[in-house]
Order: structure tokens, then C-alpha cells, then sequence
């Protein structure tokens, strides 16, 4: 499928939780059904219980072994999904930043965004966690929330 000459783009938001490998496996395979890319995107940022974070870009060594680290577990998440060779166009993207808010601003030039019901943030018995509920929201996009069993 295209739009303006251009291949449909899905994004997917992945944090190594069980839901977002759902997500990942559903964008997966919506994308290889209407021929579109998927852009997997793990977002990260300091968890509010180490204090404030910094105010524009995090220092350069704490960025450098943290972003290495999420691009692993992306990595991992990609090929346990798509496989080699994965069958679709594939792009991954460790952003800094809230994940709600990097979803939200990755959905400006998507076509589809696509989230777990609630990932490693999640309290037992929600059925939406606040990123996904943040997204669905905001996007600007239509969003696809998958849920788990």
C-alpha cells in the first residue's frame, strides 16, 4: 500500500514486555499482509524514582551504555519476530524520552501505530496502561492496541 508515492509505514513500540512482543508480532504481520514497513521504536528515560531528569540531553557515557543496551533488547525483540530475512522492510529506533510522548511524536508520519496493552509499567487488572491509553488519545495516527491473553 502506498500513500503519496510512499510505502505505508507502521510503527510499533517495543520495551521487551510481554505485550509488546504481541504488538511486534501483530504489526508484523498487518505489515506483510498490505506490503508496508515497519519502524520498531524502544523508547527510554530516567525513571522519576532516581530524581528529575536532566533537562535536554542526558550525559554523554550514561546515553551511550544505556541506548546500547535498548538497542540490544530491540535487536533481540526484531529477530524473534521477523526472522532472517524478515520479509518486510524493517527500521529500529532507540529514542530518548518518555514512551508515550516519543510514540505519540513517531505517529506524526505514520500510517498505523501499534501497542501492547500495557508493558513492564503495567499494575495487574488494568486493561490499558497509560502509555497505551496516552496514544490512543493523542496519536496522530489511527492506533492499534494489542492485547494479551
Amino acid at each position: 500500500m502506498t500513500r503519496e508515492g510512499k510505502t505505508e509505514c507502521v510503527v510499533v513500540g517495543v520495551d521487551g514486555s510481554p505485550a509488546s512482543a504481541m504488538a511486534m508480532a501483530w504489526a508484523a504481520r498487518y505489515a506483510k499482509a498490505v506490503g508496508a514497513s515497519v519502524r520498531a521504536v524502544l523508547a527510554w528515560h530516567y525513571p522519576t524514582a532516581a530524581g528529575p531528569a536532566p533537562v535536554g540531553v542526558a550525559p554523554a557515557a550514561v546515553t551511550s551504555e544505556v541506548e546500547q543496551s535498548r538497542q540490544e533488547i530491540l535487536d533481540k525483540a526484531i529477530a524473534a519476530t521477523f526472522g532472517d530475512p524478515p520479509g518486510v522492510e524493517i527500521e529500529s529506533r532507540v529514542v530518548y524520552g518518555h514512551p508515550a510522548q516519543v510514540l505519540i511524536d513517531e505517529s506524526k508520519d505514520a500510517d498505523l501505530l501499534v501497542v501492547g496493552s500495557r508493558g513492564h509499567g503495567g499494575f495487574t487488572g488494568m486493561m490499558l496502561g497509560s502509555v497505551s491509553t496516552h496514544c490512543v488519545t493523542h496519536a496522530y495516527c489511527p492506533v492499534t492496541v494489542v492485547r494479551t491473553a
